[in-house]
């Protein structure tokens, strides 16, 4: 006879990261949400929303905007937040570049993926924020497989793997001196398809984007790419109608998408329980170097 106290495997997932959520909101004074827009971020708003129910969610949204996002993200980050009543921090990448602190990159590789770590340094210290809440998962990306819960950062926003905390039995060490702060990530434990299972589970509204749908695309280097304005063509490239996804959102011109024709939260939960491909697998930005991703996370990065 089953024990109908038994939590499921979501239930266990759920219950740590809420877990995570509030061990937060007790140990730090201004903590935010980073909030990308993708499907993870999603996830960790609505179970903020659940852990300090019926409250509304005690911290901000916090949005860098690199200015190429795709719009449907966009439009999708607008609503959630006006229907939460959650306050939206957005932090501005052209802002960054007017100001003269970063200088925009040229070339067919360009993006602002990377500039963003300035943005999102400036926005944190001048919201004073002592804690950033991430979506991030340890299965994405090897550079990610090292974080703790809480990812302590210096005074400079810098990340050092071999410099952080022991967390034993749910025991999170959130001190740290003026001007430190430290990166959460609740979903630690949580795997894309775990994702797709709880999305599923409590029918969280997602952006259009991650269904099947017919845009214009390029493929540049094996990965498809959608044709927008700001990404710099290629000579040779020739846009074409494809039915496309994508199973991670960033940046429109480092974004890589797949042939899909999944349009269902069953037929996309089916399709990524077959794949031996990570999602990350397309973005352009972790192709640059083996290091890529910790490089970046060691600047500053989320």
């Amino acid at each position: 006879m089953s024990n109908p106290y038994q939590l499921s495997h979501l239930d266990e997932l759920e219950a740590e990261s809420m877990f995570v959520l509030r061990e937060v909101a007790a140990q730090f004074e201004r903590p935010a949400i980073l909030f990308s827009g993708g499907k993870d971020s999603i996830v960790v708003t609505h179970l903020a929303a659940k852990a300090f129910a019926p409250a509304r969610i005690p911290m901000p949204l916090v949005h860098i905007d690199t200015g190429h996002n795709f719009p449907e993200t966009i439009e999708f980050r607008d609503t959630l937040a006006d229907r939460l009543g959650v306050q939206l921090i957005v932090g501005s990448v052209q802002d960054t570049i007017d100001g003269g602190r970063v200088r925009e990159e040229s070339g067919a590789q360009a993006s602002r993926n990377r500039l963003q770590i300035a943005t999102l340094l400036e926005t944190i210290e001048n919201g004073k924020y002592d804690a950033c809440i991430g979506g991030a998962r340890r299965d994405e990306e090897k550079a990610r497989a090292k974080e703790r819960f809480f990812s302590h950062r210096d005074d400079f926003g810098q990340w050092d793997p071999k410099n952080q905390r022991p967390e034993l039995w749910n025991l999170f060490n959130g001190k740290h001196m003026p001007g430190e702060n430290f990166r959460v990530f609740p979903l630690n434990n949580w795997t894309e398809l775990d994702i797709w299972n709880y999305i599923t589970r409590e029918k969280i509204d997602l952006p259009s984007l991650y269904y099947a749908h017919e845009r214009m695309c390029v493929i540049r280097d094996g990965v498809i790419l959608a044709h927008s304005e700001y990404l710099p063509q290629r000579e040779g490239e020739t846009p074409q109608n494809m039915r496309i996804r994508f199973r991670t959102l960033g940046d429109l011109t480092i974004t890589g998408a797949i042939e899909s024709d999944a349009d269902t939260l069953e037929k996309i939960t089916a399709e990524v329980a077959a794949t031996r491909v990570t999602e990350r697998g397309g973005r352009v930005d972790d192709k640059r170097s083996e290091t890529s991703m910790e490089d970046r996370k060691k600047e500053g990065y989320f």
